[in-house]
């Protein structure tokens, strides 16, 4: 109990001595400089990731080259493929010509031997004209026969083997297109593969690259929301800025400080993007006050106020070289406190700066 005792007596006084921080409502221009280099990390490391992005579809690219070539090879197989199928086609047709032409002449010699079986032997002739009386004309007529029926044997069985020989020449040729054929559809089965291989890991890619940009997408919504929220913060810390004068250049500054957190954009004068002089243009355009969308012409819209005189609304400009208006390349709006408030460059927004910058020519209010 006592130990209870001295621990909520040292808490009070803790308590009492170290009393809770309060959110300051007023950040301080080194909180704000954190906030914009917070932005700027972001902006790199975006930066780095479309590079990422570029070098992937880099990658694609050079796949989808690779399986396009792979597609033609086998495009090439399948037009040889074609080739060796008419060839072994038109070897079949000329290898059953060539059989048929071996039958033929198979039945002939099958003839000659079925005569030869019967008793038209190649001796039987030569027997009958020894023993036949019909005389010396007998004789030579009968072997002039003779003579006719061995030609026309040799003339049998020269034919059946040249047929022969065609039918196997004919098959010679036939084996080898139908190999051509095989071997050529094994090669376009090979590309085919490949070229499917090829085409699911393109696929694989693709879908890694479409998860990668999704990702990238969110990176860049996500730097864009860190910027509009940084925009909201530094307007709700600096709303104090906003007043209730009703003075043209009160109601041009608290218009222009309601376009917080709007992107820049070259040449742009709104609704919804600005740059430097299309903002402060329109802001003062809703106070009454015509002017051109040029700092050049804006410069010298009304009299230049010193520096320790100025007021809301008025125009300030930044200068390459601040002896020489001509080189303003930059305009903002005072809006109190040493701050103005303008369009800065392509990637930022509208947003609260110091007015203190090394490049500060002058200050001009509209009228």
């Amino acid at each position: 109990m006592r130990a209870f005792r001295a621990g909520l007596l040292v808490g009070c006084l803790l308590v009492a001595l170290c009393p809770p921080v309060e959110a300051d409502p007023h950040p301080s221009s080194h909180d704000v400089e954190e906030a914009r280099e917070a932005v700027r990390d972001r902006s790199k490391r975006l930066g780095k990731a479309n590079a990422d992005l570029a070098t992937a579809q880099s990658r694609l690219d050079q796949l989808a080259a690779e399986v396009e070539r792979l597609v033609e090879a086998y495009n090439g197989e399948v037009v040889r493929l074609r080739q060796a199928e008419q060839a072994h086609a038109l070897a079949q047709t000329r290898l059953a010509a060539a059989d048929v032409e071996v039958e033929r002449a198979r039945q002939g010699v099958a003839l000659m031997a079925a005569e030869s079986y019967i008793g038209l032997s190649p001796m039987k002739p030569i027997v009958g004209m020894i023993i036949d009386d019909g005389g010396v004309d007998g004789f030579l007529h009968r072997a002039g026969t003779l003579g006719h029926l061995r030609n026309e044997r040799s003339a049998v069985l020269a034919r059946m083997r040249d047929a022969q020989e065609v039918a196997s020449i004919m098959r010679t040729q036939a084996a080898g297109a139908y190999a051509a054929r095989q071997s050529a559809s094994e090669r376009a089965r090979q590309a085919k593969l490949a070229a499917e291989a090829a085409v699911a890991g393109q696929r694989r890619d693709t879908q890694e690259l479409r998860a990668r940009t999704r990702s990238l997408q969110r990176r860049v919504d996500a730097a864009r929301s860190r910027a509009e929220l940084l925009a909201r913060r530094r307007n709700a810390a600096l709303a104090g800025l906003v007043t209730g004068g009703s003075s043209m250049g009160d109601m041009a500054a608290n218009w222009a400080l309601t376009q917080l957190g709007k992107p820049y954009v070259w040449a742009a004068d709104g609704p919804e993007t600005f740059d430097c002089s299309g903002l402060t243009m329109r802001a003062w355009e809703k106070a009454g006050v015509r002017l051109d969308h040029w700092t050049g012409t804006q410069w010298t819209s009304g009299p230049h106020v010193p520096l320790d005189q100025l007021r809301r609304g008025d125009l300030l400009f930044f200068a390459h070289v601040t002896a020489d208006p001509s080189t303003i390349h930059h305009v903002g709006m005072y809006v109190g406190r040493g701050q103005m408030v303008h369009a800065p460059q392509t990637g930022d927004v509208v947003r609260v700066a110091s007015i203190w910058r090394g490049d500060l020519v002058g200050a001009t209010r509209p009228r």
